[in-house]
Formats: C-alpha cells, sequence, structure tokens
C-alpha cells in the first residue's frame, strides 16, 4: 500500500529504494532508526517504525526484567522486523548521601503542597533496576539490535552479545567517547549532539556535560572510529536534516522527538501539544528532575527547582525521588510540573501516524538528494 502525503502523488515503496551499506548490516531497509525513549517508547510505535522500513527502538532504561520481556513479546506479537533495545548502563546498586535525598524530599513535598497535587515522596526498595538482570532480559529477549547509554560494556558483556548475534550501538557525546565504542566492538556509533532531547548519554567526562553540537560531532567521530558507522542524533526533524547528516559523514539518522507527537507515542497529550508551541530558547539542559543533565522544555517545575538543581542527589536517586511528582502532575494534567524532554526543533513535530511520518520522512529525503543533484 503506498502513502500519499499532503497531496503530493503516491511515494514509491521503501524497497524500490537502494539499500545503503548501514541498512543492509543492520537488516533494514532505511538509515532511519527511532530514538529509544525510555517512557515514551511503546511497543506499538517500535513495531510501527520498524514496519516501515527503519528500526524502531524500545526504550527500556527504566524498566525491570520481567516487563522488558513482556514488551518484547509484544513488539514480535507486532512485527517480524528487526528492533533494537535500549538500555541504560549503571551500577546494580548506589548509595546515595540520605541528607541530600532528605533535603530533596523536604522541597519535593512542598512544591507538591504548593502545587495541589496529591502526593510525597517516598523511600523506594531500590533506586533503579539492576543493570545486571536488565542484561540478562535483553540477552534471553534477544532483539536484532542492542544499544546502550550512560556507560561502555565490559568485554565480557560484548562477547556474549556478538554470541548471541546481536548488533550493538553506543551512545556517544564526544569524539573521545565514540572512539572508546569502536574499539570496545559495538557495530555502531550514535553521536548525540547538543540538540537532542532527553539524558545525555555520555560516560567519560566526569563533572562535565559535552555539549557539541551534531554537525561539528558527526565528522570528527567518524575520523576516529575506523570505519565503525556513525548514527547522528540531535534536532533532526525531517529528511533534509539527514541527508545533511549523511553528507558530514553519517550512516543514518536517529529521530526521537519527531515521534513524540505520533498516536503510537505514550507522552501524554498536554506534552504533545506543549512540543507543538514550544519556542526554541526554551529548551534547555536540565539536572533537576533526574539528577542527570537532559535537554527539554523549561517550564514551572524546572524553574521552581531551579536554584536548588547543585544540591539535589545525582541520577537515579533524583529520578526515583520525583517519580510520584511526575505521576500525579500528569494525572492531573499538568505538563508543566513533568519533565517535557525533546530535542532543539521540536515545534516542528508533525503529529500523524509514525508509518505515515517514516514515509514522509524518506520522502523529504529523496527530494533533497534530488535537489542537490541539479
Amino acid at each position: 500500500m503506498r502513502t500519499e502525503i499532503c497531496g503530493q502523488s503516491p511515494l514509491p515503496p521503501a524497497s524500490s529504494m537502494a539499500m545503503s551499506s548501514f541498512a543492509q548490516q543492520f537488516g533494514i531497509e532505511l538509515p532511519l532508526i527511532q530514538a529509544p525513549m525510555a517512557g515514551a517508547t511503546t511497543p506499538e510505535l517500535v513495531a510501527a517504525v520498524s514496519n516501515a522500513g527503519g528500526l524502531g527502538s524500545l526504550g527500556a532504561g527504566y524498566t525491570e526484567p520481567q516487563a522488558i520481556l513482556e514488551q518484547v513479546a509484544r513488539v514480535r506479537a507486532l512485527t517480524e522486523r528487526p528492533f533494537a533495545l535500549n538500555l541504560f548502563v549503571l551500577p546494580d546498586d548506589f548509595v546515595p548521601d540520605m541528607a541530600a535525598v532528605a533535603r530533596a524530599r523536604a522541597r519535593l513535598d512542598a512544591l507538591m503542597e504548593r502545587e495541589g497535587l496529591d502526593a510525597r515522596t517516598t523511600l523506594p526498595t531500590r533506586w533503579a533496576p539492576r543493570f545486571s538482570e536488565q542484561f540478562a532480559a535483553l540477552c534471553e529477549a534477544q532483539p536484532a539490535v542492542a544499544s546502550f547509554a550512560f556507560d561502555l560494556l565490559t568485554p565480557a558483556q560484548m562477547q556474549e552479545l556478538k554470541r548471541r548475534d546481536i548488533r550493538v550501538i553506543g551512545t556517544a557525546t564526544t569524539a573521545a567517547e565514540a572512539r572508546a565504542w569502536a574499539e570496545r566492538g559495538a557495530d555502531a556509533v550514535c553521536v548525540q549532539g547538543a540538540e537532542a532531547g532527553g539524558h545525555r548519554g555520555g560516560f567519560l567526562h566526569a563533572g562535565e556535560t559535552p555539549l557539541i553540537g551534531l554537525f561539528a560531532l558527526i565528522p570528527l567521530a567518524a575520523a576516529v572510529c575506523d570505519g565503525v558507522p556513525v548514527i547522528a542524533a540531535g534536532g533532526i526533524m525531517d529528511g533534509a536534516g539527514m541527508l545533511a547528516a549523511e553528507a558530514l559523514g553519517a550512516a543514518a539518522s536517529q529521530l526521537g522527538t519527531a515521534f513524540l507527537a505520533c498516536p503510537e507515542s505514550s507522552a501524554t497529550e498536554a506534552w504533545k501539544r506543549d512540543l507543538a508551541s514550544a519556542e526554541d530558547h526554551h529548551v534547555a539542559t536540565i539536572r533537576s528532575f533526574s539528577g542527570r543533565a537532559a535537554r527539554g522544555l523549561r517550564n514551572r517545575y524546572v524553574e521552581a527547582m531551579e536554584g536548588a538543581a547543585n544540591e539535589l542527589p545525582a541520577y537515579p536517586v533524583l529520578n526515583e525521588l520525583t517519580a510520584p511528582l511526575r505521576r500525579a502532575a500528569a494525572a492531573a494534567g499538568r505538563a508543566d510540573l513533568v519533565s517535557e524532554w525533546c530535542g532543539q526543533a521540536a515545534a516542528r513535530v508533525r503529529p500523524q501516524p509514525a508509518a505515515e511520518l517514516v514515509a514522509r520522512l524518506m520522502h523529504e529525503y529523496r527530494l533533497a538528494r534530488r535537489a542537490l543533484a541539479h
């Protein structure tokens, strides 16, 4: 079935396009990846993108092992195409500063009371799922692709994934991190420019938050990756942006914010509305929701916590402490009190089914390529 975009003539099916070497390597038709947005991706979104010829990605960084297996089973019920599963590489256990935890709880409880939310912070039995258990679930689920952020895998973990014929994508925010993933044996490196929405995936630069623009980072990373494909992520919202990333050395593009407004996304309706009206200068790097730098909209919560941001616990402790507030705010339709992660060009979202968006992106990509050829 062909897809018609905005009254234009029908698009040729994706299979008629020449497959790039990257697409061939990963068993997909298009050099397009849907970003693994933990908390906003659903099996339905992942399957829709994969069925359309791209690589759908299930963000499972916050997900317990059994739920990972259940979500993967749901994806497999909806598609026979390759898809990716994404995890955050973290220590299994955390020993937080309990004085900092107490201060954060007091601030958060006061904010919830002030905003009329019927919720208060609690102390969890643990601060995040154990990565070792999530990794075991990933190995059991055996997706075609596994992607990772926040740190490198160990050589033994890399070897286990290769033994299971699972391709690995590592996330990098600098050329040094890209080189580290390439040397560790990753099949591709996703370079996350400053424009990218959500959590910064870096790991080598303690105490810093590298914010290198994507179009500067792509050639820097490609030069040190020794032939390992580079995937571009950060602020790409259309096919022309995909082509521009390719011209600079990217083998594929990873888009996240572009898919947030799709009906298959689990982003709240208020969040989706805020994206469409977001002003570019309201997209900022924020620590006060999770304790780790992440790109999203400056809203009432961010402004209320701004003065305390440097005193709050680090990820994942703060992420767990703010969970009751975020759940209560979402239930109340208060998008101004939840983490509205997004990339720099958020206002350019096009609300439409994911498969139609994939077709539209590739149509734009082909038009941009054709325009450059003349």
